[in-house]
């Protein structure tokens, strides 16, 4: 009999989170969290957001489903969200000139510096691993934050996006799912491919991340942040596709560890056009008082993806792990 795959109770990282997992292990009820002074972007906050978040996807093993909509832990994580978006609002500059910063996203910066161009050009195995296993905390549930865009929108927006969403979840076949070519990398590069699996490993980074796409996929008032978010990360998922199927094909890589990138490569191609002309294009037509949270969710995605590539790249060129435990050493890709 096939069964759910369903992830374990995170370990707290502090007194936030050990609040949450404390409560979850009881009753539905009241939670109480000392948020005062939280670092909003520190590893205690992301942990117990993610674990608020993480019942409206799978849940939990022992966990009451209850807890859901449990009006207590609602009220407790609205505390926890409080901090995390208003940090986010002052780290990114706004505006609303949606077609300059969805321009911005295909010029880099400093050329050649990101995560990606150093795995292409000089990653090592265990760094390649690494960062499959950051990853692997969305990619399991790769396309299912956006879905709750689909009910906020209406006419070409909303016919747009299903779309997209239709190649993300295969195409109607279950071996094409994305989630599941993920899962298929995982395996062929000697990492488990469990749900959540490593979630005890990865750092407050890449939590912050996906804790980002759930906040604004639960917020109706934020769909005009989740449209420019999904839109940021189709735009700059085919150049790094390209270099991280480069970098694995390097290092021996056979089609069944290539083929989760080298499949995004064409296909957020794209979806970068159908997101910028008939969902973003659509949707401001209707609502042109969205464009400065479209803004805010491609500047928010790219502030947060710059702190995961500080993290990864300050380490690596350390030599440290970027994890927070070490892999098993692994022969190579399968």
């Amino acid at each position: 009999m096939l069964t759910v795959d369903i992830g374990r109770l995170p370990k707290p990282r502090g007194p936030l989170s050990e609040a949450v997992v404390e409560a979850l292990a009881s009753a539905p009820g009241r939670v109480r969290l000392p948020v005062h002074d939280a670092d909003p972007f520190g590893a205690d906050l992301a942990v117990a957001l993610h674990t608020c978040y993480e019942l409206h996807y799978r849940g939990f093993e022992g966990v009451d489903p209850a807890w859901e909509w449990e009006p207590g832990l609602l009220s407790a994580r609205r505390e926890l969200e409080r901090p995390f978006l208003a940090a986010l609002r002052d780290a990114v500059p706004a505006g609303d000139d949606v077609a300059g910063v969805l321009d911005e996203l295909l010029v880099e910066r400093i050329p050649g510096s990101g995560v990606s161009h150093f795995l292409r050009d000089k990653g090592e195995w265990w760094h390649l691993r690494e960062y499959l296993t950051h990853r692997s905390i969305y990619h399991l549930k790769e396309a299912d934050p956006h879905a709750w865009l689909i009910p906020r929108l209406t006419g070409r927006a909303k016919a747009a996006l299903v779309a997209v969403e239709f190649d993300e979840y295969g195409g109607g076949h279950a071996d094409r799912v994305h989630a599941k070519l993920y899962a298929d990398l995982l395996e062929a590069s000697g990492l488990d491919a469990g749900y959540l699996h490593y979630f005890d490993d990865v750092p407050a980074p890449q939590i912050a991340i996906v804790n980002l796409m759930s906040m604004l996929g639960l917020h109706r008032a934020l769909r005009g942040a989740m449209v420019g978010h999904f839109a940021a990360a189709e735009i700059t998922t085919a150049p790094s596709a390209q270099r991280l199927a480069q970098a694995l094909e390097r290092l021996g890589g056979t089609e069944r560890t290539t083929h989760f990138f080298t499949e995004h490569i064409e296909a957020d191609a794209v979806h970068e056009q159908v997101l910028r002309h008939d969902v973003i294009g659509d949707l401001l037509e209707r609502e042109p008082e969205l464009a400065g949270d479209v803004v805010f969710g491609v500047q928010a995605t790219e502030y947060l993806e710059g702190r995961l590539a500080e993290h990864l790249l300050g380490s690596w060129r350390e030599g440290r792990c970027s994890l927070l435990t070490e892999l098993p050493e692994h022969p190579g890709p399968a």
